[in-house]
């Protein structure tokens, strides 16, 4: 009798919502926000800690004399987290925004670097705040050329989304009209230095194929956008910006939701797999695992946004397996996993300059320059070796000057002289989306959660490696012509997960029978599951993708609630 008294009879009452977000990085917060907004009582799950925007950026105002390495990593770094201290936004203030890879394995069935932030905000936090819009070449490229599948949208569909994050988002750059680099709404843009100007004037002087350098477009405000900003050109952005001089989930689209008051967020909660109900066809809620406690708990609503990450929504719809979905949770076209993509990127050209010797530059721009794509964009810049094309990103500078000899205040006093202005070009590539490039769960091993880890199967191919020659070629072609001395290129050649632009998974499309999404993000085979983060990408371009997951997200959201108070969900 005791025990009864101590039932709670509302428990499902109390852990019914609106909505459900799992996940609350780029495209989950932008979910959050516009849910809330919306008026649903929308509850937020990440699997990681809390974050609090300014009070958790602890180290960010520490100058390198004050921190222990200096910023560096240390052999710790390195040996617990293998991985991710390789990734160049971490260092000794940042890493404790990245998982340690010790406790968060996973299997490399082919070399595969996936770098993760398990934490409120996840990886837009550290993320490399580039911006820019995809067009028709991106969207039409699967159905021209006969890789992967169409897709269901078009630019003219997404263009009034990006038109509506962008002023919110806050993105700096320069009006260019390049028909496949698509203007946006945009903050003054930042300013090239000088020998960044030359180059892109000789750029454009020398090649008749309209190619042409551009100031970077980056979520670094160059103006205030509302209470954040502006940007102090400190360059320690993944150190967490107590300015919110970039766009965060932190900063910017959490707090919009919490100002609603209908977003609840439920840190440490590891999604374990989507409820399925066989009789309605929709998924009832979430079943979550506490990251602290270890002990479930169910959490219900009449929408879910599943923004876990491509890899991390991938786990959770294969793991969601049921009689109805015995492959995992919407895959009745048995696409879910497959398709897996990144940028190819780290292949480039770098070279000096004898001009400027009497400029200089100030502060620490967080931000580079762009070079749209130049290839396969019309009949006169089609490639025979490959399909689709590139982009570079870049910078230019002034290092110290190079002295191997010498002694005491003299040579002291030497190493203050600025050395020879350098400018360097780096360039990300395409990756076609490859049935066969997988995630899967491992059929025996498991994480400290008891959940099968992934197994990922992925790789670049032929297209890819004939791209990157031409790649590197052009990039040393071009600063030559542009008047640099001793040039020189590099093909570092990373795995796939380096560039940190995995997307693919769970792609949209026309066909259910090929596809996991319909053109709003909706699954096709459960109507209440919407995807907007990378998974859902039916193509990788070779732009940077994150503003266009942010468009796609405020879309669906749209739809979403338009559809819920239609009762057709």
């Amino acid at each position: 009798m005791g025990d009864t008294l101590n039932i709670n009879n509302k428990a499902q009452q109390q852990n019914t919502y609106d909505a459900i977000v799992v996940g609350s990085g780029i495209s989950g917060g932008w979910a959050a926000k516009e849910l809330c907004e919306k008026g649903l009582k929308t509850l937020v799950l990440e699997r990681g800690r809390n974050v609090v925007h300014i009070k958790d950026y602890t180290g960010t105002n520490k100058d390198p004399w004050e921190l222990p390495h200096r910023g560096s990593n240390d052999n710790k770094d390195r040996e617990e987290s293998p991985i991710q201290s390789k990734c160049y936004a971490y260092n000794e203030v940042s890493g404790k925004f990245f998982v340690n890879d010790k406790e968060h394995p996973y299997n490399q069935v082919k070399p595969f670097d996936w770098i993760r932030g398990y934490h409120v905000g996840g990886r837009s936090l550290m993320w490399g705040r580039q911006c820019y819009r995809w067009s028709d070449i991106d969207f039409e490229a699967n159905a021209k050329d006969g890789f992967g599948v169409d897709w269901p949208i078009r630019y003219k569909d997404i263009a009034p989304w990006y038109d509506y994050v962008e002023p919110f988002v806050g993105i700096s750059g320069s009006i260019e009209n390049l028909p496949q680099l698509p203007d946006g709404r945009f903050l003054p843009p930042m300013e090239m230095n000088c020998i960044e100007k030359q180059v892109s004037e000789r750029i454009k002087s020398n090649f008749s194929d309209g190619r042409r350098m551009i100031i970077g477009r980056t979520a670094n405000h160059t103006a205030k956008v509302g209470d954040r900003g502006p940007c102090q050109y400190r360059n320690k952005c993944q150190d967490g910006c107590p300015f919110g001089g970039y766009f965060s989930s932190n900063a910017a689209t959490l707090p919009a939701a919490a100002r609603t008051g209908n977003m609840t967020l439920r840190p440490f909660s590891i999604v374990q797999e989507v409820i399925y109900d066989k009789g309605t066809k929709k998924a009832k809620g979430v079943r979550i695992i506490d990251a602290e406690t270890m002990k479930t708990e169910e959490y219900y609503a009449k929408i879910i946004f599943l923004n876990a990450s491509t890899l991390g929504t991938t786990h959770i719809l294969l793991n969601s397996a049921s009689d109805a979905f015995p492959n995992g949770l919407g895959n009745s076209s048995g696409q879910v996993g497959h398709n897996l993509m990144d940028h190819h990127y780290d292949v480039g050209a770098y070279g000096e300059s004898d001009d400027f010797a009497d400029q200089y530059y100030y502060g620490r721009r967080p931000n580079g320059i762009y070079i749209p794509r130049f290839r396969n964009i019309s009949e006169a810049t089609k490639q025979k070796e490959y399909v689709r094309g590139f982009g570079y990103q870049g910078d230019g500078g002034r290092g110290r000057r190079s002295i191997n000899e010498g002694i005491g205040a003299e040579y002291k006093e030497s190493l203050t002289e600025p050395g020879k202005w350098s400018l360097g070009i780096g360039s990300w590539g395409e990756h076609l989306p490859y049935y066969e490039n997988v995630a899967r769960l491992s059929k025996d091993k498991k994480d400290k959660w008891g959940l099968p880890l992934l197994d990922i199967d992925c790789e670049y191919k032929a297209n890819e490696l004939a791209m990157r020659k031409d790649m590197m070629n052009s990039a040393a072609e071009m600063l030559e012509k542009a008047g640099l001395k001793n040039v020189g290129t590099y093909d570092a050649m990373p795995p796939p997960g380096f560039c940190i632009h995995e997307m693919g998974t769970a792609r949209m499309g026309r066909d259910p029978k090929t596809s996991v999404l319909n053109a709003n993000n909706q699954m096709h085979d459960v109507k209440n599951i919407f995807i907007t983060d990378g998974s859902c990408m039916a193509s990788s371009a070779c732009q940077n993708p994150s503003v266009t997951y942010m468009a796609l997200t405020a879309r669906a959201c749209h739809f979403a609630v338009n559809e819920l108070k239609k009762r057709n969900i």
